[in-house]
């Protein structure tokens, strides 16, 4: 029998999103070590069971449409980076869900490129974060207080620069998760 504290995230739902040229890494590593700590995950793309290709080759099938999805039936969002944000934040239903997580104070996880979602949904004014290197332009135009770390974590925002910082990154969101 398992022991329970092996499994911290039993009973926890994670939403998380994907599209096409995903970061491979940025996905799956969070997915699984996720699912490993207990929690259900469910991949959202823009429709459902859609077979995404990762930018290094690397596909996943999504679980559900991004539109069908509640941030209510969640308790954390991660964010994976890739070139898929720049196409996911154009998508008026992906900014609400990402206000909608921001609102009720639960986790919102973004890697890499995945802060341009945050970013263009308006919620890291004033909150310390970090990201690729490509973006910290974006970032502190957004309102966000940058800093060049393997993880940041602030209030409800965990952020981290590259797939390198990723065993932070899950650490740091699933201590979050865990209160």
């Amino acid at each position: 029998m398992p022991d329970p504290a092996d499994r911290p995230l039993l009973g926890k739902r994670v939403l998380i999103f994907t599209g096409d040229i995903y970061e491979d890494l940025e996905l799956w590593y969070p997915k699984l070590r996720l699912e490993e700590a207990g929690a259900t995950t469910t991949l959202a793309g823009n429709q459902t069971k859609t077979k995404y290709e990762g930018k290094n080759g690397y596909p996943c099938v999504s679980d559900a449409a991004i539109d069908d999805m509640q941030a209510g039936d969640f308790d954390a969002l991660v964010v994976p980076g890739g070139f898929m944000p720049d196409k996911l934040r154009r998508d008026p239903k992906v900014l609400q869900l990402v206000r909608d997580f921001h609102a009720a104070g639960k986790p919102i996880a973004a890697i890499c490129h995945g802060g341009w979602i945050p970013i263009s949904a308006g919620v890291y004014r004033g909150v310390r974060v970090t990201g690729s290197p490509g973006i910290k332009d974006d970032l502190i135009n957004a309102g966000g207080l940058y800093e060049d770390a393997s993880v940041i974590v602030d209030r409800n925002h965990v952020s981290s620069r590259k797939p390198d910082d990723l065993p932070d990154f899950c650490r740091e969101l699933i201590r979050l998760m865990i209160g």
